[in-house]
């Protein structure tokens, strides 16, 4: 898996979802979206559900916790 900058698609802003990490540009969190991975979601039936999102920042999600 390549690695990816989140920094590129993660803000934390107080304003947002009480200051959790979120995909900019959303009100997904980062957790949101770790919690599908874990529960067996893949990063397409992901991004069929919430075609705002890119894989590259469901991947940025991955790389945040590294």
């Amino acid at each position: 898996m390549a690695k990816i900058d989140y920094k590129e698609y993660i803000e934390v802003n107080p304003e947002i979802r009480f200051g959790k990490p979120v995909i900019k540009g959303t009100r997904i969190t980062v957790y949101d979206v770790l919690q599908w991975l874990a529960s067996g979601m893949t990063h397409g039936e992901i991004i069929n559900d919430f075609p705002q999102l890119s894989e590259n920042q469901i991947l940025a999600c991955s790389s945040y916790l590294q």
